[in-house]
């Protein structure tokens, strides 16, 4: 499924079309595989709206993909073909800079991003580097292991730059693919800590709550305790200020998020100091994940038994399930299944 330009969905409703792409043998270092199931994520809406542009057009959306490897390129062993591999948002670094040297490949000025600087995965085909794959443990299906390669795995990085104690109350603004696994993984993690959740709609408070949130109320209402850390999953800044609110003196923001949405966009708007940011409290974001990021995270997965949950489209109806999720009514994750 081809992206050919910046689209408002309020206006196009389908901004992705079906087009035939010709067969290559994969480059040096390269694979090639079948795709199993590609994940639908909102950073495909802002590619598509125009918040993080492609650096080209047409390009293939989709970065939490699983496949089967194909074909291989020189410098890669013929032994991985026919293993299943997973492919996540970091589709390259440069390897090289201080950032790569000192794992924070995430930081670095050459990072490629797979779905938006590469081709991704809403294909029935991929090529993708062999060194930024990951096997696939058995006990998943591809359309149960996609999520866990974006939503999940910067779910993972966001709790662990959130520095929760065990016992420490975890706050969760915005709940649907990542926040619903990190909500699954704090509670093996930090098994003695509370989750509050802070979401628009009385259906996601209630999935909230039937995956074991100890309290789900509006973006706005007053949890019954200040959070030791919050992590914001929206792609708004009203949730921030008023996260920001219900934070513990220390407690420490963290926004999981590549872009905001425009229109609230002034940061400074309805601030209070004395209630929002004094008592050394922090906001920090994340950019991006490492390899070592997903590695991690499909094993612990792999170990506590996370299974995110699942809305399964076909590949050719990759247009609905944007704006199902656009729209809040997507439950869960949205993950393609090739036709």
């Amino acid at each position: 499924m081809l992206l050919k330009g910046v689209v408002d969905l309020h206006f196009d409703p389908e901004p992705l079309e079906r087009a035939e792409v010709v067969f290559r043998e994969p480059a040096p270092g390269e694979v090639l595989l079948q795709v199993g199931a590609c994940g639908v994520c909102h950073t495909e809406i802002d590619e598509i709206e125009g918040r993080t542009p492609p650096p080209r057009y047409p390009v293939v959306p989709g970065h939490q993909v699983v496949g089967t490897v194909e074909s291989c390129g020189k410098g890669v062993s013929w032994s991985v073909i026919g293993s299943r591999r997973g492919v996540a948002w970091i589709y390259s670094a440069c390897g090289v800079c201080d950032y790569c040297l000192n794992g924070r490949e995430n930081l670095c000025a050459g990072f490629m991003a797979t779905g938006r600087d590469a081709d991704g995965g809403y294909a029935d085909w991929m090529y993708v580097p062999f060194e930024f794959t990951y096997p696939i443990p058995d006990c998943f299906t591809d359309a149960e292991a996609a999520p866990l390669l974006c939503g999940g795995a910067i779910g993972y990085r966001s709790l662990k730059l959130a520095d929760l104690s065990n016992g420490g109350i975890l706050g969760l603004t915005g709940f649907g693919a990542s926040a619903h696994q990190v909500l699954k993984l704090a509670s093996s993690l930090y098994p003695d800590s509370p989750v509050f959740v802070f979401a628009r709609s009385e259906a996601d408070r209630e999935f909230a709550r039937s995956l074991g949130a100890d309290w789900a109320g509006g973006t706005e209402d007053a949890p019954p305790e200040p959070c030791a850390s919050i992590i914001d999953t929206t792609p708004a800044w009203k949730p921030v200020i008023s996260a920001l609110g219900y934070l513990r003196p220390g407690g420490r923001l963290v926004i999981n998020a590549i872009r905001k949405e425009a229109g609230d966009n002034f940061l400074l708007s309805g601030i209070s100091y004395e209630r929002h940011l004094w008592m050394e409290k922090e906001i920090k974001s994340v950019a991006n994940i490492t390899r070592a990021d997903v590695t991690e995270f499909l094993d612990i997965s792999a170990r506590i038994g996370l299974k995110p949950e699942v809305q399964c489209y076909p590949l050719s109806g990759a247009n609905r399930a944007l704006l199902d999720l656009r729209n809040g009514r997507t439950k869960g994750a949205a993950v393609l299944i090739p036709d």
